[in-house]
Parts: C-alpha cells; sequence; structure tokens
C-alpha cells in the first residue's frame, strides 16, 4: 500500500503503541508499526527486510533500501516510545492531535515523526537516479535497552558512509554526546546479633567505606577528564539507589548501591568498569567483606563524529548551526562502531521528550522535508 499524505502517516504511526520499558508491565511489541512502514515503503520501490529481535518475536528492526552500490546514506529512527502518564495528557496521546501550531501525541517528537518525514523526503524518487543508495531504518527498544541497534552491530548492518539519526535536536546538528553506564556494587557479609558486633560482618559498615571511596573516585573523574563542548563539562556519578537489611536489631549481611555514570568521549567503559572494581577492592581490603561490580545494563559508550565528517558539514550549512554537543544518549555509537560517519539531526525539543503533552511544530515538518531531500540529492544523487 502507498504511503499516505503525510499527516495521516504522521496518524497513523502515533496510533500504534510502541512502548518499550525495562518493566514488563509497560513493555510492548512494535511489529505493527515496522508492518505498516514496511509496506509503505516497499510501494516505494524500496528493498525492506524485516529482522526480529533474538528472543522477542514481537519486536523488530527494519532495514529499507532505495538503489543499489556503495557509500549510502542512512536516515535512523527508533520505533519505540516510553510509557505515557496518562491522567497528565490534555490530548489522547495515541491521537495526532493539532493545536495552536503544534502537532500532539505520544512519539511526535522522539522520534515517530522523522521515520515519516523520511519517507515523505523519498517520495517520488527514481532509484536508477541514485549513485549511492538511500537507506532508512527503524530500531526496536531503542528507549530501554537498545537491543535493536545492538543486533544491527552483531550483523554488521547495514553498511554505508552517512548516518543521520532523527532523535529530536530542534533541527540543529549533533556530533557528539556523552555516554551512559549503570553499576551496580554488591557487598556481602553475615547476619548475627546486634548486640554483638563480633557475630557476624557488616555490609552496610562496608558500604560506607565504598560509597567514600566512590565519591573520591568521582573528584579523580572530574580532575582527570574534561570536555569543553558540553554544558556539563566534566564526567558525572550519581549515587542513585542504596539498599540493605532488614532490621535494627540485626548484623546487615548485604548491601548494594546503583549509581549512573556519564562518561565523556574518548572515555571506555571497559576501563572505567576495571577502575570500580579496583576501587571497591582498595576500600574494603581487610574487611572480610566479599563484593561484586556488575553493570545494571549494557550501556551506551560516549560518542564523537569524526572531525571530517562530511554529513555533519552538510547538515551546519544546510541547517545554518554549527555542530554542538548534548548529554542525553543516542543509538549513534552503534553506527559509529560499523564505520559509519553519523550526526544526530532531527524536528522536535530534547525538552518534549519523556514528557506529559509531546509536541511537535508543525512548521518543523516542512523545513525538515526540505533539509532531507537536499541532503539526499547531495549524498545520494550527485556525490
Amino acid at each position: 500500500m502507498p504511503a499516505p499524505p503525510l499527516d495521516q502517516m504522521l496518524a497513523e504511526l502515533i496510533a500504534l503503541p510502541t512502548v518499550s520499558s525495562v518493566s514488563p508491565d509497560f513493555d510492548m511489541g512494535n511489529r505493527d508499526l515496522v508492518d505498516r512502514v514496511a509496506g509503505w515503503l516497499e510501494s516505494a520501490g524500496f528493498r525492506v527486510e524485516v529482522i526480529p529481535l533474538t528472543n522477542f518475536p514481537n519486536k523488530a528492526n527494519f532495514i529499507a533500501t532505495l538503489g543499489t552500490g556503495e557509500d549510502g546514506l542512512i536516515l535512523s529512527g527508533h520505533t519505540d516510545t516510553v510509557p505515557w502518564d496518562d491522567g497528565l495528557w490534555r490530548h489522547d496521546p495515541f491521537k495526532l492531535t493539532p493545536d495552536a501550531g503544534r502537532l500532539y501525541g505520544l512519539g511526535s517528537a522522539d522520534m515517530k515523526s522523522f521515520l515519516a518525514l523520511a519517507i515523505e523526503a523519498a517520495r517520488g524518487l527514481d532509484p536508477a537516479q541514485l549513485r549511492h543508495p538511500l537507506i532508512i531504518v527503524g530500531t526496536a527498544d531503542e528507549e530501554s535497552s537498545m537491543d535493536g541497534a545492538r543486533l544491527l552491530t552483531q550483523l554488521g548492518r547495514p553498511r554505508a558512509r552517512h548516518c543521520v539519526i532523527g532523535e529530536p535536536t530542534d533541527l540543529k546538528p549533533v556530533h557528539m554526546h556523552k555516554g551512559i553506564a549503570m553499576e551496580a556494587v554488591r557487598i556481602t557479609g553475615r547476619s548475627g546479633h546486634s548486640s554483638d558486633p563480633a557475630r557476624g560482618r557488616n555490609a552496610l559498615d562496608g558500604m560506607h567505606r565504598v560509597l567514600g571511596a566512590l565519591l573520591d573516585w568521582r573528584e579523580d573523574l572530574t580532575r582527570r577528564y574534561r570536555n569543553d563542548a558540553f554544558a556539563v563539562p566534566y564526567p558525572t556519578l550519581n549515587l542513585g539507589h542504596i539498599h540493605g537489611g532488614d532490621n535494627p536489631n540485626r548484623i546487615c549481611p548485604s548491601c548494594e548501591v546503583h549509581f549512573d555514570l556519564r562518561p565523556l568521549p574518548g572515555m571506555s567503559l571497559d576501563t572505567l568498569r576495571s577502575e570500580l572494581h579496583a576501587q571497591v577492592d582498595q576500600a574494603l581490603r581487610g574487611s572480610e567483606l566479599s563484593f561484586e561490580t556488575f553493570a545494571l545494563f549494557p550501556g551506551i559508550e560516549a560518542f564523537q563524529s569524526p572531525p571530517a565528517a562530511r554529513v555533519v558539514d552538510l547538515l551546519a550549512e544546510l541547517s545554518g548551526k554549527p555542530p554542538r554537543s548534548v548529554a542525553f544518549g543516542t543509538e549513534a555509537p552503534f553506527y559509529a562502531r560499523l564505520g559509519i560517519e553519523t550526526v544526530i539531526f532531527g524536528p522536535g525539543s530534547i525538552d518534549q521528550a519523556h514528557q506529559p503533552n509531546e509536541f511537535i511544530e508543525h512548521a518543523a515538518l516542512a523545513q525538515t522535508i526540505a533539509i532531507l531531500r537536499t541532503l539526499i540529492r547531495t549524498l545520494c544523487i550527485e556525490a
């Protein structure tokens, strides 16, 4: 079935719930949306491959290719959204609602609109004119595990020279962002009656040492690393959650802390995890407590485009905005791992993402289509 007019495309995508969440109570599949978009792209002459996620047949990526050859252009978006706060929305989150120059709906900014805009920008393209292929990609589970993007890197696909990820950046090119790690330290001691501390090994006492070591490590990271391109120019470490013990009159046998770590480009998650283990080991030395450190999810490496990435320069020229950095993470590191020059660039504001009453400015739609068509012509037809 051919893609309908843009407004109808947007409405149909918003109407299809595709929440991804680490909580099974909220998690959904995305196959209805993927199959809908695949049909539109196939009608436009794209070769479309739907790739189910391992162990999740109701979730899939799609890769749609128009033209043949190498050094093509990828326009990439994720198909999922975060959960929604139903009572806080003024409009139905699953109905695209125009209101005062804005289009409201869950995923309007982050980032179903970009998929529709990419399809609209490619409407009417003759594959015989393309010297390099145009590839439209939709991924699953970006808002939770990033398993869709991880699967692409495992497959080594798609192959291209340039990639634009259409996250909401107010149509400003983003060429670097921090990474994200969520880590845990679990300390195990031995329970006993609180009247005699010698009867056990208190894990909370050990956690006191570890928290001090983590705060010292945070200060050390701040001294060692800095990048003034970021609003917060140093890596951050946020202590977010702690739990341990079960009763005041029992020596605490186990305690666990969870924290968030945001490294700068050039910092390796593997290296940071090795440093973490060493810090905790030193803090607990001689305590007779055991410990383990582990990742709460695989994490996202920090990202930086190559200095000479042509797609970054082109979007800076077309938008009239210099490349900038952001603190939030994206799928860009996974495309970079495939050797693809990548930039984050899309309509809408990150301030609207993950919020009730999410919207995109209607005026941004035509601006985005014009820029994407110029980008396609420059990189796929004239290059």
